[in-house]
């Protein structure tokens, strides 16, 4: 009783020292996937990359959100992201449940999915949350700069899809934000006004962004996205 207690103590600990946070260095691993073992920095590159967990294959949620994914390839492929999606089920499984994503969402999913049948690349990750599920993953998504850091982490219960309009547009803030001094408000779109941080004075804004800064206070600035056409 009591062995099996501490043994639950310490994996418990085990998983939440390694919940990754925003700015950590995303861990490597080797992997089993759908399309063959993959070592993730070098499937990474020097790309952007997101990797999301699903909690099991052949559930209903998850085709729709795989789906979801490979239909919107081109809008990755733009904005240089390799998606790399992970379940707890083995290979097998997997290859079986593709055909049926391709069958029902009407699209080809051509991104690996890792057969982590032994949970250790969810426990690296921290996509196993106790409290909700001892052995299933929750669905957690990671945003991955090409410097290999965690730049977003969005995680939903199992009984949750995800909105991937949502993860776009936080890949498109998140490039931008990297690239010029700016921040993005409330529910911000492409296209639309940035705001200018607090570290830059009125006076440089106004020299580094041509377009314009509208100061509605000294400390709320606004300035037309810079790589806007």
């Amino acid at each position: 009783m009591v062995g099996n207690l501490l043994y639950s103590h310490s994996k418990l600990l085990k998983l939440y020292i390694m919940s990754l946070r925003l700015g950590d260095t995303a861990p490597n691993f080797k992997a089993r996937t759908s399309q063959g073992e993959i070592d993730f920095y070098e499937f990474l590159g020097n790309s952007w990359g997101i990797l999301f967990s699903h909690p099991a294959d052949y559930t209903p949620v998850c085709t729709t959100e795989l789906g979801r994914t490979a239909a919107l390839k081109d809008e990755f492929a733009k904005r240089d992201v390799k998606v790399l999606a992970l379940s707890v089920d083995p290979v097998d499984k997997h290859l079986g449940w593709i055909g049926d994503i391709n069958e029902t969402q009407n699209v080809t999913v051509d991104f690996p999915i890792i057969a982590d049948d032994d949970r250790k690349v969810s426990e690296l990750y921290g996509f196993i949350h106790p409290n909700a599920s001892a052995t299933a993953t929750v669905r957690s998504l990671v945003i991955i700069g090409p410097d290999k850091t965690v730049k977003l982490i969005i995680t939903y219960p199992a009984s949750t899809g995800r909105n991937f309009v949502e993860v776009l547009r936080v890949v498109d803030s998140l490039q931008l934000t990297a690239k010029h001094s700016v921040a993005t408000p409330a529910n911000w779109e492409q296209g639309q006004d940035v705001i200018v941080v607090p570290a830059i004075s009125t006076e440089d804004a106004i020299k580094k962004f041509p377009k314009g800064v509208k100061v509605v206070k000294p400390y709320l600035r606004y300035t037309p996205q810079p790589d806007a056409n």
